[in-house]
Order: C-alpha cells, then sequence, then structure tokens
C-alpha cells in the first residue's frame, strides 16, 4: 500500500535548517511519502541557490515554483507573491499531496496555503500562533492559520492563541520548537574548525549580527540599521560575523550596508549570504551573543546559553528568555544594551537560561502526528468559540 503522501515547503534557507529532522522523519517512515516543493530564496542566484542544499543533503525536490525576486519593493513582492499562486496551483495539481506542510508566516508561504485551500488540499501548519508586531509576517501567519487543518505549535501560549483564533482544540498540538531540535542533532564545530570554515579568525570578542527589515515600522530599514552599525563601529576588540537578510522589502539596503561595513572594516568583520545550520549555530555557540532582529536570538540562542540583543519592534510579541535584552533601534540603545550584554552579572545569569520553546522533540511528535492523524472530514473547518467564563 502506499503511503501517505506528505509534501513540505520550504522557501528559504533558514526554514529549512528547522525543518530538516522533520523531512528526515517522514522520509524515514514506513507509512509516509515525502515530497519536498522548494520555491523563493532556494532559487535566486542572489541568495545562494540553496536548494542544491537540500540535494545534497540526499533530498529529492519534486517540484521547483519560481517567484521572480527581482525586486525588494512592496509592488515587486506582490507581483511575486501572485506568481508563486499560480506556480503551486500547478505544482497541487501534479503531486496531490494528502497533507501541505507549510511552516511560519514568510509570504511564500501564503502563496502555497492559498494555492492549497483552494485545491482541498489539508494545510499542516508549524509554528502558529506567535507574534511579530513589527512586521507583516504577523498577518500573514495568523492568516495561514485560519487555511490550516493541523496545527504544529512550540508553547502552550501559541497554543491557547490559536485556539482563540477559532481552531478546534483536539487539532492544536504543543510540539515545542524546531530550533532547539536542530542544536540537540548537530555536532557543532570547535572554535578551529569554524575559523577554517569561515576563513575568518575570532577575536577577543565576537557577535553574531543577523538584522532583518522590520516591514512594518514607519522608520525606514536604513535608518534603523545605521544606529546599529554605528554602535558596533564603537567597539573594539570584537569581531563581527554577520549574515545577510532575507528577501524582504528593502533588504537590498541592508546587503549593501553590511558590504559596506565589512570593507571599512576588513580584519574585523565577514558577511555570509548563507551560512547553513551547522555553521550559523557553531557562530552562536563561539561568539558572545547574538545582535539583530531574527527569531533565531529567542527560539534557539537560549538553548546554548547566549544572550540576545534584540532590536527594535520586529519581534516583539514572542515569548522570549531572560537572556533576551530588548532595546530600541537606535545607536544610544544599543550601546546599553551591549554594556548589559558583555556585564558579569548578566553573563553569570546566562547559565541558568531555561528557553521557552522546550527541550527537543519537535520533529518527531510532528512525524508521529502525521502518521495517525485521521484526514477524515478534516476539510470542512467549524469555527470554535472560546467559553466566556
Amino acid at each position: 500500500m502506499p503511503g501517505r503522501k506528505i509534501c513540505v515547503v520550504t522557501g528559504s534557507r533558514a526554514e529549512y535548517g528547522l525543518l530538516q529532522w522533520v523531512l528526515q522523519g517522514i522520509k524515514g517512515s514506513a507509512d509516509l511519502e515525502l515530497q519536498i516543493a522548494v520555491t523563493g530564496a532556494h532559487l535566486s542566484p542572489e541568495f545562494g541557490l540553496t536548494y542544491k542544499v537540500i540535494e545534497h543533503d540526499g533530498f529529492v525536490i519534486d517540484a521547483k515554483v519560481e517567484m521572480a525576486l527581482s525586486s525588494d519593493s512592496a509592488v515587486g513582492i506582490t507581483k511575486s507573491l501572485g506568481v508563486a499562486v499560480a506556480g503551486f496551483a500547478d505544482v497541487w495539481a501534479q503531486l496531490r499531496p494528502d497533507i501541505v506542510v507549510l511552516l511560519g508566516d514568510r509570504y511564500e508561504i501564503l502563496a502555497a496555503a492559498s494555492a492549497a485551500m483552494i485545491a482541498r488540499i489539508p494545510i499542516a501548519h508549524i509554528h502558529g500562533g506567535e507574534a511579530t508586531e513589527g512586521a507583516i509576517d504577523e498577518s500573514i501567519r495568523h492568516a495561514v492559520t485560519k487555511m490550516a487543518h493541523l496545527h504544529f505549535v512550540a508553547a502552550e501560549e501559541y497554543r491557547r492563541r490559536v485556539i482563540q483564533l477559532g481552531e478546534q482544540p483536539d487539532r492544536v498540538f504543543v510540539v515545542g520548537g524546531l530550533g532547539v531540535d536542530v542544536i540537540q542533532r548537530l555536532e557543532l564545530l570547535d572554535r578551529e574548525e569554524l575559523q577554517r570554515s569561515l576563513d575568518f579568525k575570532l577575536g577577543k570578542q565576537n557577535l553574531l549580527i543577523t538584522f532583518h527589515p522590520a516591514t512594518l515600522d514607519e522608520d525606514s530599514a536604513r535608518a534603523q540599521f545605521a544606529g546599529l552599525l554605528g554602535a558596533l563601529a564603537e567597539m573594539r576588540d570584537t569581531h563581527f560575523i554577520f549574515t545577510l537578510p532575507n528577501a524582504d522589502t528593502e533588504s537590498r539596503t541592508i546587503t549593501r550596508m553590511i558590504e559596506e561595513f565589512v570593507l571599512a572594516h576588513p580584519r574585523v568583520a565577514k558577511a555570509f549570504q548563507s551560512l547553513g545550520q551547522l555553521r550559523y549555530l557553531s557562530c552562536m555557540r563561539h561568539c558572545d551573543g547574538v545582535i539583530g532582529n531574527s527569531s533565531s536570538g529567542l527560539t534557539e540562542a537560549p538553548t546554548l546559553h547566549k544572550g540576545t540583543i534584540n532590536v527594535g519592534d520586529r519581534q516583539r510579541g514572542r515569548l522570549r528568555a531572560a537572556s533576551v535584552i530588548d532595546c530600541e533601534a537606535n545607536a544610544a540603545a544599543i550601546r546599553g544594551a551591549l554594556r548589559q550584554l558583555y556585564s558579569a552579572p548578566f553573563a553569570a545569569a546566562l547559565r541558568r537560561t531555561a528557553n521557552p520553546y522546550g527541550e527537543g522533540g519537535a520533529s518527531e511528535r510532528i512525524v508521529a502526528r502525521l502518521r495517525s492523524v485521521s484526514l477524515r472530514g478534516i476539510l470542512k473547518k467549524r469555527f470554535y468559540d472560546v467559553p466566556v467564563d
């Protein structure tokens, strides 16, 4: 008997890194058949053609959905979204999966979900219920929740929020954060191995920087990021590892600013288009902290007992550990946060950090549910009204 066909969609390097062990679990299950559809930055030369990493890891890509990422303007991204919806319409007609698995909140995921909903294919959504009030991702995430039929959330608070959106409680499962799984499963590089892999020598102090445009902020990405770079430029005896931003509005502006900073500080700074999970998490392990506005600073850094300087509002609303220092997106606030990061009391407290995203096992829990859940009548959703006391 053929197994239940599970199609996993991925559109970016970071998302694939989180999904890798879910993919492995589906692939290794006797009663599941894995399908993979790639889109977005995976297919862009500008972002490193990272679909090749997926193939190098031993997976077969069943479909590629082009999105024409030729512009980082609002108009360009909106048109790209339309192209992707049309592409996924063809993919779902061709692959005919039993369940589509989607992670997160990017516009590529919205395209895949929209086409799957109309094609009457059940959707399993991972990491719903979270909040990122400074980005359009917030609205996309909740929209995908309303199109989805199964929900794999990272914490009890997120489970309550998904139910508050009208989803049936018996379809919402707390599994923990996928980033914790990745840290536990990978054998991270030691300091010497990492330096060789990066072709970059670590310093006395080291910071890992990832900054994405906060797409709902009134201040431009340029103004916000200039404040961060200004604070970094004042630091002494510190080396900087930058990862370039995702394909979002104004992302090219940030990329140019990083490249200019690296050119001006070649001995202490280096930028990478795609580090991959192993090198990224190894950098996190050997750096003093993470700075920027990436979700990894909140969901993964606490497991490695590293401090995070969370700049601006992009991640406002997410659960955070005591290791996260929130600050405004200006040079003065970031200077203050850096002083706190390097203070002795803060460093001592990091050893006691507990990650609110759990202690691992999310991938296995997701695969187990994909194997066992009944799909009978799942497409006809009923709105769940939360009881009022």
